[in-house]
């Protein structure tokens, strides 16, 4: 009895060896996405996705910059598109933040930029344009701008009456912060 359970245990442990041979991208532990860049434990974890060179989730200090972010994910890529985010924009622990890209990704023959609309100072007719951003979106955006400022992150985008994940998600590649 005691050698069939020895078997099993054993021909696990060679197929999980196996498997992380084939894919070592497949992390064993929970935490092996997380990198403590602030050289301190502790800290505070923020995500960056899209278009920097180690997207991830970064343990850093308090009141971080996205210049910050983005030297801790490596950087951005050739395809990062500047005009989305503010370097000098504070972060709040805690949220994912999105580099969104110039040209569409999924079009590897297209070399012209993606036409995008500037949510910091287009019209409401003007954000209409993009798929996703309604009438009454596009509203709430010129109101949520008038009331608050200019927006700092396209992830404030989601603080809009009207924008939940699935619209944020829909129109994030079609926005800029500034011109």
């Amino acid at each position: 009895m005691y050698k069939v359970i020895i078997g099993v245990v054993i021909a696990a442990a060679i197929m999980i060896i196996g498997f992380m041979i084939i894919d070592p991208k497949v992390n064993t532990n929970q935490q092996a996405n997380t990198t403590d860049v602030s050289g301190t434990s502790g800290g505070s974890a923020y995500t960056i996705e899209g278009e920097v060179n180690k997207p991830g989730t970064y343990m850093l200090s308090e009141n971080i910059t996205m210049a910050d972010l983005i030297r801790a994910g490596g950087g951005t890529t050739n395809n990062a598109d500047d005009l989305a985010f503010f370097e000098d924009a504070t972060l709040k622990s805690g949220n994912t933040y999105y580099i969104t890209s110039k040209f569409d990704n999924t079009d590897v023959c297209n070399n012209s930029e993606i036409a995008k609309v500037n949510i910091n100072t287009d019209t409401a007719d003007k954000l209409t344009d993009v798929n996703g951003i309604t009438s009454s979106i596009a509203s709430s955006i010129v109101s949520y701008r008038t009331s608050n400022g200019t927006f700092k992150t396209l992830e404030q985008l989601m603080e809009v009456y009207g924008i939940g994940n699935a619209t944020y998600r829909k129109i994030r590649n079609y926005v800029v912060l500034h011109a």
